[in-house]
């Protein structure tokens, strides 16, 4: 299967993370409230990474995986880097419904 990729701006990553996050506090059963709690962080730093507004930083990545029980790897999902020929490089997304699931 051909995969499509999409290239996007550094602020884009924020963004999609956000929406990773998102979608996985829900399905945990969780308010930004009691994921922040449960990682230690505050609501407002939830609400931020949610909305693309901040970018987590690989403790925030560890602390709020951990604080749902998910591997940091569902929170990347579809955020790719793609280096150029020599120096450089870009993100990209890739449609995480064109991909096969484990």
């Amino acid at each position: 299967m051909t995969r499509r990729y999409k290239k996007v701006p550094s602020e884009a990553v924020a963004a999609r993370f956000g929406k990773n996050l998102a979608r996985a506090r829900r399905l945990a059963g969780l308010s930004q409230e009691e994921l922040a709690q449960r990682a230690s962080l505050h609501r407002t730093e939830i609400g931020m990474l949610e909305h693309g507004q901040r970018v987590a930083r690989i403790d925030t990545v560890i602390k709020v995986a951990g604080a749902m029980a998910i591997e940091p790897r569902e929170l990347l999902d579809g955020i790719h880097w793609t280096p150029t020929n020599r120096t450089g490089g870009g993100f990209s997304f890739v449609d995480s419904r064109l991909q096969g699931r484990d």
